[in-house]
């Protein structure tokens, strides 16, 4: 099986142009492609995990990676499934963000010896003239097409920026750049950044000719990524600072039943034959995949130690005892009043509930515990002695905080 043909067994293809031109490449380890990466956080999220592993396998392939760090397009921001503007970003945030991105990005990407490539659009994008780029660029671009593209549909029902209707133009202004620079032939994004792609692709072919090389290809990236990069809680981060490995781990172990062989087809390095094997488990056989889904990728992002801990600490917690490894909360003197703290300021304070009253509410439809032991009273309260050694609370089957007052 080709690499290409690998990709598309496991789901990560969902639209390409120029396909044979695009097998003949990948297959023969001669792509230098890019994915972009907009730095709006200090960390990436496993919304992005599909890019990264993306790059991983085709850099396995002899494929160079280019991972294009977005320090110039965040000075605008992505409009792509927003119904507001994005929160302006100042240089100094913006540069923190990069550097927080090229240390994780190392752990998937092999950056030594020129095999992969780490760029930052600032370094072109802020340099140029404004005028220059409304007669070289702008012209290449008909504003009638560009309404009609789906990373701006959403925006224009509220008002859609001029800052923003900028941003398809950076975009395919860097594939031009790129491809001049470094040779790239190929440009990877998710189904919302096919319109922006499709335009770097047309601004190569009408400035340099017909005969211009540049191809794109389409992944489900975003209406898959996104959608695995959220929680109740927010985003799970590849920071361990943000997000622990147990909790990494417990993310990947409770998807749905009907995500994690997708999620093993698409994210893990698993051969497709044993993936194959899996498509016939059911019932507490899915639990078994759950955890072989939920190791490979903690593994992954944190290393086979983490890994194995983070594995280690959620059996005990389903089996009989602790973990020590389980996420804590720490508890200050501030936290507790006349000596005690209550169930609900202590819930809320661990993260498992947002608010008391929705800790009142979780308590009387009995989804709380204290250490395995089911907690029925809301006016529950705790010294800070009966705290120092620490207990597991428990929200429903899928949260849990170690709380520890010190």
């Amino acid at each position: 099986m080709t690499i290409y043909d690998e990709l598309v067994a496991r789901g990560l293809i969902a639209q390409v142009t120029d396909e044979d031109e695009i097998k003949e490449l990948i297959n023969n380890g001669k792509a230098v492609f890019y994915i972009g990466f907009d730095p709006t956080a200090d960390s990436l999220h496993v919304g992005h995990f599909m890019a990264l592993c993306l790059m991983k396998r085709l850099q396995m392939a002899g494929n160079k990676p280019v991972a294009l760090i977005g320090g110039g397009t965040a000075m605008v921001g992505d409009p792509s499934g927003r119904t507001d503007m994005r929160q302006m970003m100042t240089k100094e945030t913006i540069a923190h963000n990069c550097e927080c991105f090229k240390k994780q990005m190392s752990r998937f990407i092999d950056f030594s010896d020129g095999k992969a490539l780490m760029v930052n659009n600032a370094d072109w994008l802020l340099d140029l003239n404004y005028v220059e780029v409304l007669r070289e660029v702008g012209a290449c671009f008909s504003v009638n097409r560009m309404l009609t593209a789906e990373c701006y549909k959403q925006r224009m029902e509220k008002g859609l920026s001029f800052l923003e209707f900028n941003y398809m133009i950076m975009q395919s202004y860097d594939f031009y750049h790129l491809y001049q620079t470094l040779g790239c032939n190929m440009q990877f994004g998710g189904d919302d950044q096919w319109s922006n792609m499709l335009g770097g692709t047309e601004l190569i072919r009408r400035k340099l000719g017909k005969d211009a090389y540049a191809m794109t290809i389409n992944l489900l990236l975003n209406s898959e990524g996104k959608k695995m990069g959220k929680t109740q809680s927010g985003a799970v981060w590849l920071d361990p600072a943000k997000t622990t490995p147990y909790e990494f781990y417990q993310y990947w172990r409770n998807v749905a039943d009907s995500d994690v062989l997708k999620c093993i087809r698409m994210l893990t390095f698993l051969p497709l034959e044993q993936i194959n094997e899996m498509d016939a488990w059911e019932g507490a056989q899915l639990n078994r995949a759950k955890e072989i889904l939920a190791y490979e990728l903690t593994a992954l992002v944190h290393g086979e130690e983490e890994a194995k801990k983070a594995e280690a600490s959620a059996k005990a917690l389903f089996g009989a005892g602790t973990a020590a490894e389980i996420p804590e909360t720490e508890l200050t003197d501030s936290d507790f009043v006349d000596g005690v703290i209550d169930i609900g300021s202590l819930l809320v304070k661990a993260g498992l509930v947002p608010s008391k009253s929705e800790a009142r509410r979780a308590i009387e439809q009995g989804g709380v515990s204290a250490d395995n032991e089911k907690i029925t009273d809301f006016k529950t309260t705790y010294t800070k002695e009966e705290l120092a050694e620490g207990k597991v609370f428990k929200r429903g089957k899928k949260n849990f905080r170690k709380i520890i007052s010190k």
